[in-house]
């Protein structure tokens, strides 16, 4: 590479407001010049989850502060930047929309090429990005809305090998955290009353691991959660601190279980392509949790392949991750224009039929 290239990312596809400044130099270092995120998670507290037109509306109100402060403490100016890479799906439409116009506002006003990023593929190529991992790699990409085994042989080619039939593991941590009566968000704070609990409290099931292949269920274990708690509180009159904590902690076990499981499928498939350096990556907010890790780490190294996780801050919604897949996409010269739409639905893998959601809208996952 001749030159260095410098991409501001912006990103707003749920409930974080991000963007962040990350360089490539000629010599093939990454390095991260800034990355600022601001949340909502006060906004959204009371009502139990993400109001979308909250979300949109706070999106508006802070995208040109962050992008302001993030060129700050990169200590550059729009003129140092080489192009401008976006969030352009899958996500809440209103937010997706926000970060978009504000991207192509940008664009237009400076002459900077506009880049829309999936948002799945920024966290899918995330460890390129912290890790410098060559292709192919096998990904776990298991966030709020999304949970996906996907091989990836480049910067925009991913084949999905399995992948989850209904909830994703984020919404049912989210859910379950409802169902207990814990403040959100509700992975974090599952997995921290989990911590007091017995992880062998509850039989909960293991959704699908008797059928074959790598796709996932986890409404079914919901349903169990919700059952078991009905059933304490009929039994005892009330649900106590330690019921709480052993039903986190028998709930996260069995999502731990049918990840691993699945992982292990996934990676014998990975591996009868023969890599070199064979690789099971995990991103997205989810991979957060310690349990669901040191289980995928374990997984990974019973079949001899390495394991590789982003740093905490890099597996949550960032705008790191944007500005990285915008400089894969910029070295492809996949340069978008002022026509680029904002989606809310957006697989990464094309060629097979949608797992969730194929509608008028299109496919989501």
């Amino acid at each position: 590479m001749a030159q260095n290239l410098t991409l501001l990312g912006i990103e707003s596809s749920c409930d974080e407001t991000a963007a962040a400044v990350v360089r490539l130099q000629s010599g093939g270092e990454r390095q991260i010049l800034s990355n600022e995120v601001a949340g909502q998670t006060d906004l959204h507290a009371t009502y139990g989850g993400v109001v979308p037109e909250i979300a949109a509306r706070a999106h508006a109100e802070k995208l040109d502060h962050v992008v302001e402060a993030a060129l700050a403490q990169a200590d550059v100016g729009l003129a140092d930047l080489d192009a401008i890479a976006v969030t352009a799906g899958p996500g809440l439409i209103g937010g997706v929309l926000s970060g978009v116009m504000s991207a192509k506002g940008l664009s237009l006003a400076t002459g900077l090429p506009l880049i829309g990023v999936n948002h799945l593929a920024g966290h899918a190529l995330t460890p390129r990005l912290t890790d410098n991992l060559g292709f192919p790699y096998l990904m776990l990409l298991v966030s709020g809305g999304h949970c996906q085994f996907l091989q990836v042989d480049g910067p925009d080619s991913f084949r999905r090998l399995g992948g989850t039939i209904d909830d994703a593991p984020g919404e049912a941590f989210d859910k379950t955290a409802r169902l207990l009566g814990l403040p959100q968000p509700g992975g974090p704070r599952v997995e921290q009353a989990a911590k007091d609990g017995d992880p062998s409290a509850f039989d909960f099931p293991r959704p699908l691991l008797n059928q074959p292949g790598c796709d996932m269920s986890f409404s079914g274990l919901k349903t169990a959660l919700v059952r078991a708690k009905d059933q304490l509180v009929a039994d005892q009159g009330g649900l106590f601190p330690q019921d709480r904590a052993n039903l986190c902690a028998s709930f996260q076990a069995a999502v731990a279980d049918v990840l691993a499981a699945k992982a292990a499928r996934a990676i014998r498939h990975y591996l009868e392509r023969n890599p070199v350096e064979p690789v099971l990556a995990v991103a997205g907010g989810v991979a957060a949790n310690a349990v669901l890790r040191a289980s995928l780490q374990d997984t990974a190294r019973s079949h001899g392949v390495a394991f590789v996780a982003p740093p905490l801050a890099l597996c949550t919604d960032n705008a790191a991750m944007i500005a990285w897949a915008g400089i894969e996409r910029f070295q492809l010269g996949l340069i978008d224009d002022l026509t680029l739409a904002a989606r809310p639905r957006w697989p990464l893998d094309t060629s097979q039929a949608a797992m969730l959601g194929s509608g008028k809208k299109g496919a989501k996952a």
